[in-house]
């Protein structure tokens, strides 16, 4: 196991850290980016996951990421794959435009670069898919190319989870309740006996005037790979605005799935943006990364109970 983090370009100290990222994020528990630094997303994913994995309240936690890898998951196994670039993916790839009238002409608002594409597939920064890779020519990606990535199954697998799952497709546990948190960031799932069955970082209202009030709401709507309708901020008087219809793709605005909820212009999604996740950035939804948007949608379906926590 140690062998196979060090081939990865990778000192041994930040090795298990990325051990234990990947394995948290394996068991529902996201830091959200996986990169190697231990930080405020990841203890806490950390203390979620063992305050569940613990059979005694008494049970003392680790008190470092070096020893919750020791303690849970030295002995997991296929942490990284090996993937080929091929030359489907690179003819996948599209440029955006940054005018939205010109973005509604696209058929699909997919990935720019195969950076962008395996990084996500791999729920890894792109520096840490950089590290991953040495000596890989971003700027000149050829078909064949080899590429390490943590292993996850695709967001097309966990998209089709749970009831709608294809035979090869990952099972998700069915959550009953969504619970939101606005002061930590963060979205917790449990199942109808009040088990914790996962938790995912999360963006909320930069405007505090368009946070939610508290309170329970239910999701009531319920789309994979939705396409989103913009209107423009501003409008010069004696215009009106035009609407623009954006086409549906991991860089659409709202990811790769839409749960939205009994309160008119509100929802939980994904967004081409994972590096934003836990902070004050929306206009008053609830974004997550598009790996953890997709799995929090297989868990969920039109009805669950979402509750609003300060």
């Amino acid at each position: 196991m140690i062998a196979t983090l060090l081939i990865c370009a990778l000192t041994f100290a930040e090795s298990k850290v990325l051990a234990v990222q990947i394995g948290l994020d394996r068991a529902g528990y996201s830091c959200n980016t996986i990169d190697g630094v231990w930080g405020v997303k990841s203890e806490r994913a950390l203390r979620t996951y063992e305050r569940k994995k613990s059979k005694t309240p008494a049970s003392a936690p680790a008190a470092t990421p070096e020893q919750a890898y020791d303690r849970y998951f030295a002995d997991t196994s296929t942490l990284f794959k090996t993937v080929e670039v091929t030359q489907s993916d690179l003819d996948a790839l599209v440029t955006i435009p940054a005018d939205p009238a010109a973005k509604a002409r696209l058929t699909h608002l997919g990935y720019e670069t195969i950076k962008e594409m395996f990084a996500e597939r791999g729920h890894v920064s792109p520096r840490t898919l950089e590290r991953l890779n040495p000596g890989v020519d971003w700027n000149n990606v050829r078909p064949g190319t080899k590429l390490t990535i943590p292993a996850f199954p695709s967001i097309e697998e966990e998209l089709t989870a749970g009831e709608r799952a294809r035979p090869n497709a990952p099972r998700r546990p069915r959550a009953a309740l969504v619970k939101i948190s606005l002061s930590r960031f963060e979205i917790i799932a449990y199942d109808a006996a009040g088990k914790c069955l996962a938790l995912f970082p999360c963006s909320i209202a930069k405007d505090k005037s368009k946070l939610p009030p508290h309170g329970a709401l239910t999701i009531t709507s319920y789309i994979a790979n939705p396409n989103y309708t913009y209107s423009p901020n501003f409008v010069p008087r004696g215009q009106k605005a035009k609407k623009q219809i954006l086409p549906s793709g991991p860089n659409c605005p709202v990811g790769v799935a839409w749960m939205g909820l009994n309160l008119p212009g509100y929802g939980i999604h994904g967004t081409p943006n994972p590096e934003t996740i836990g902070r004050a950035e929306s206009h008053g939804c609830f974004r997550l990364s598009n790996w953890n948007a997709a799995r929090l949608y297989a868990m969920c379906q039109s009805g669950t109970k979402v509750i609003i926590e300060p």
